[in-house]
């Protein structure tokens, strides 16, 4: 048997934690001197010590643990809520690096403001062009929305192209419309000459008479502030917009999203 300062050590927690577990019934002692108080445990406790420990670490709450505990899991069974767990909180971690990488993006443009010359924009019009395509529903066009739909949605597009033996002829091209509900749907395509097959759409993207254009270097994270000065652009030189930019990709760097060239093209024409 073990006092509560040794059996804390052994379990690398403190003694004050044993007496809460004690107190709400989670890890009660193996014995209590029913004079001094004193309480002792066995070594055997300290299975359940680790799986309290396991559970609490990964984000469940202590009653939670408590009912997980009592449920006597076996360890294969423990291991597989564990790991599932722990996919929860990875993406939970993705999902805050991605939020501060916005935010960082976003300030960056803010201390911009006032300082972003439109000078890089450029008037054309863009030719009409057959394209193969897959698609599918965003939430929304925030950027958090469209990323995790659309860069599957091209993975599959060439794997696709690739087994009908369909070659590309033009740099992938990303474009929106409005769906229900508020939502976007985001359309992966890539120009192509010929070539059929069933797994892929094939269409003619329609001929934009007028478009606003501007070349974005760097991580689509920052892609507000290249958009945000084809805005300005346009309201200063009497112009609307008629819809969302389509997205061309120029350069694609897999490993380094600060290598990426993207050309956003918005169709355009002129106030009356």
């Amino acid at each position: 048997m073990f006092t509560i300062g040794d059996f804390a050590a052994f379990g690398q927690v403190s003694p004050r934690m044993l007496r809460h577990y004690d107190a709400i019934g989670l890890l009660r002692p193996a014995v209590v001197d029913a004079v001094s108080g004193y309480r002792y445990y066995s070594a055997d406790q300290f299975s359940r010590l680790n799986r309290i420990i396991a559970l609490k670490d990964l984000g469940f709450s202590l009653q939670q643990v408590q009912e997980i505990v009592d449920a006597k899991l076996s360890a294969e069974e423990l291991r597989g809520m564990l790991r599932l767990r722990q996919a929860q909180l990875e993406a939970e971690l993705a999902r805050g690096t991605s939020q501060l990488v916005r935010v960082e993006a976003r300030l960056r443009l803010i201390e911009k403001e006032g300082h972003m010359p439109t000078d890089d924009v450029v008037l054309k019009r863009i030719a009409p062009t057959r394209v193969a395509e897959l698609s599918a529903i965003c939430a929304s066009y925030d950027g958090e929305d469209i990323g995790p739909v659309l860069q599957p949605l091209f993975v599959q597009l060439f794997e696709r192209l690739c087994a009908a033996g369909v070659t590309p002829s033009g740099s992938a091209v990303a474009y929106y419309e409005d769906a229900e509900e508020e939502r976007i749907r985001a359309h992966a395509a890539v120009p192509v000459e010929t070539g059929t097959s069933t797994d892929v759409e094939f269409l003619e993207l329609p001929e934009l008479p007028q478009a606003a254009t501007i070349v974005h270097k760097g991580d689509m994270m920052e892609a507000d502030r290249s958009m945000q000065t084809l805005a300005r652009w346009i309201e200063d030189n009497g112009y609307r917009s008629l819809g969302y930019a389509r997205e061309v990709t120029l350069e694609f760097d897999p490993g380094n999203p600060a290598n990426w060239v993207h050309e956003f093209q918005i169709p355009v024409t002129k106030q009356n």
